[in-house]
């Protein structure tokens, strides 16, 4: 399969979470690496850098689209940096750059990435995040995972 073809999971949320949502970010990016999936995310710390390590530790390939100039800034476990210069502005590109968002925690710019995620017509899955319409709940990070997941594949039960 190209990688073009792949399905990309935005994970989005907090840069400062607590340990719960850093361990359900770790989670689901383990859940995209094992299933082959790409995982998109901002690229810096918090829920982002703890899907990515999940990712990675599982074999999967990690997009970090960044808010500053240099690619370098980016957490350790991200294969593809890119640098944007546009702030939190990024965020549109992270959500339009992702098939499906999972949202864990988070402040405004992650209620940004989610209202990009709705402009753009993106399913979005929450755990512990933005109580708002566009939002579906989820209770577990392996509910968040298969919600999104079943979205692109209805028929895979495994």
């Amino acid at each position: 399969m190209l990688l073009k073809d792949k399905l990309r999971i935005g994970v989005i949320g907090g840069a400062k979470p607590d340990t719960k949502s850093k361990g359900d970010a770790f989670k689901i990016g383990q859940l995209i690496g094992e299933k082959g999936a790409i995982l998109i995310c901002g690229g810096l710390g918090g829920v982002m850098e703890a899907a990515a390590r999940g990712a990675k530790q599982s074999g999967g390939l990690t997009i970090g689209i960044l808010p500053g100039n240099s690619f370098k800034e980016a957490n350790p476990y991200i294969d593809i940096a890119i640098a944007t210069g546009l702030g939190y502005s990024r965020n549109s590109l992270v959500a339009m750059n992702s098939d499906v968002l999972i949202a864990i925690d988070g402040e405004f710019g992650t209620l940004s990435e989610i209202a990009y995620g709705t402009i753009y017509r993106k399913k979005i899955i929450g755990l512990r995040t933005w109580d708002i319409p566009s939002v579906i709940k989820a209770e577990t990070a392996k509910e968040a995972f298969e919600l999104a997941w079943k979205e692109f594949y209805p028929l895979d039960t495994e």
